[in-house]
């Protein structure tokens, strides 16, 4: 691994660890075992560092819990409660694994107003995790018809968005995949 890499990992891990305000350049060099030169040579800031640290975080998480079109993708259940429920099962039993990743993604939202090279570095993953939500969450394949991709996608990252948040509050009212999905049919009028 070379010093890009290293600097890279020791960022995600200082992030993890640390969170987003009170990671420095010195936590990232301690913690890869580089020097301070690397962090400007590879990435030009800490903030450019940080920016790509916190994208690979979240990308990482979302290969963990999904998606059903992966090597499971035959496995996924046709029934799309089933598939809604399946998938939910899996981003909530990886929720203490993940913890620290919702706790970051919360801070790194509350730095967007002051921080427009950070809002400007997400906007596009942002858009292409919709699109992989809706495909994985309800089967919506963004090449067969983008339009739905994007709708459903929209309301898949806010219902994440917003289970993750129940998580961190309390865990003990907190919604299960059988709840969600039980709401789902309720709101699609499925349920009396």
């Amino acid at each position: 691994m070379g010093h890009r890499e290293e600097l890279l990992e020791g960022a995600k891990h200082c992030l993890l660890e640390k969170g987003y305000g009170r990671t420095t350049a010195r936590d990232i060099v301690a913690a890869s075992g580089t020097n301070l030169a690397s962090i400007g040579y590879h990435y030009g800031s800490k903030d450019a560092l940080l920016h790509q640290a916190f994208l690979a975080l979240t990308e990482e998480w979302g290969e963990a819990v999904g998606p059903a079109r992966t090597e499971n993708a035959g496995s996924a259940p046709a029934d799309p409660y089933a598939r809604f429920e399946d998938l939910w099962e899996k981003v909530i039993e990886a929720f203490e694994e993940s913890r620290k990743v919702w706790k970051l993604q919360l801070e790194v939202v509350t730095r967007l107003d002051e921080d427009e090279v950070l809002r400007d570095a997400i906007k596009e993953p942002q858009r292409e995790g919709r699109l992989g939500m809706a495909e994985a969450f309800l089967g919506n394949d963004p090449e067969a018809d983008p339009e739905k991709a994007r709708a459903a996608g929209l309301l898949v990252q806010a219902l994440v968005a917003g289970v993750m948040i129940q998580w961190l509050v309390d865990p003990e009212t907190a919604p299960s995949a059988r709840d969600l999905t039980e709401g789902l049919r309720v709101i699609m009028g499925e349920k009396d």
